[in-house]
């Protein structure tokens, strides 16, 4: 087993993953991800987005290969050591906002920071200040149903930037939303991250993601390609069909 370069926080070999059902999600796919790196991870529905992203995190061991995180062999470790490292080291936006409808946009903001064990008055201090920072701290005390669906998603990935994760992984984390709210919730995100350092994985269908990212990985059938072509976006979001680089 060879540890990976030292430059590279995030580093996989020859990942092979499949789904319940026996088919397969990813064949053979290598990377490194650099320290404060804005990865784009794209390609069409069904290409094995979610799942590199899942087998990254630790959040779905792979059938085969390797995972390593700050040179640390993220496959050989067990149940336990990935769910401490995905809370006290990742951060995870999910396409859909997921907050919890009980509590209001500061108490879901700092959920992350007082399940570590932050007390309340600092938890809800960082809270306000990265909601302020993604411009949504008017609306600090408001329930989730009062917001629209940009606004909620700004409330998750707040939720996310708040634990000062070393790596956040962003599941099409504009996959619902109109086209000018994605740009703006693209541009906020990666600019937080970028402003703290943070290593962000991020995936998309388009280029919509890749244009404010470092770089970009294209993945097609579970496996790297140089080139995806995706099928054309209808003529209501104003864009033609596309081609990737990976």
């Amino acid at each position: 087993m060879v540890a990976p370069p030292d430059n590279d926080v995030l580093w996989a070999r020859a990942l092979h993953y499949s789904y319940d059902d026996g088919s397969p999600a990813l064949s053979g796919v290598s990377l490194g991800v650099r320290e404060s790196e804005i990865l784009a991870v794209v390609g069409p529905r069904g290409s094995g987005k979610t799942a590199l992203l899942r087998c990254l995190s630790g959040l779905a061991p792979a059938r085969s290969g390797e995972v390593w995180f700050n040179s640390v062999p993220v496959h050989t470790m067990g149940v336990q050591a990935r769910d401490r490292l995905r809370r006290d080291r990742f951060a995870w936006i999910d396409p859909a906002p997921s907050l919890v409808p009980e509590l209001n946009v500061w108490e879901n903001t700092a959920l992350p920071l007082m399940l570590r064990g932050t007390g309340r008055r600092r938890a809800k201090q960082a809270a306000l200040e990265w909601l302020e920072r993604l411009d949504i701290g008017d609306a600090a005390r408001k329930r989730p149903h009062q917001l629209v669906q940009a606004e909620r998603q700004r409330v998750s990935i707040a939720r996310a930037l708040a634990p000062a994760p070393q790596v956040l992984f962003a599941d099409e984390p504009t996959a619902p939303l109109r086209r000018a709210d994605r740009t703006q919730v693209l541009r906020t995100l990666t600019a937080a991250a970028r402003s703290h350092g943070i290593t962000v994985v991020m995936t998309g269908h388009d280029t919509e993601c890749s244009a404010f990212a470092d770089r970009t990985i294209a993945l097609l059938d579970g496996r790297r390609v140089n080139t995806v072509h995706l099928p054309p976006v209808p003529e209501t979001e104003g864009r033609a069909a596309c081609s990737l680089s990976a």
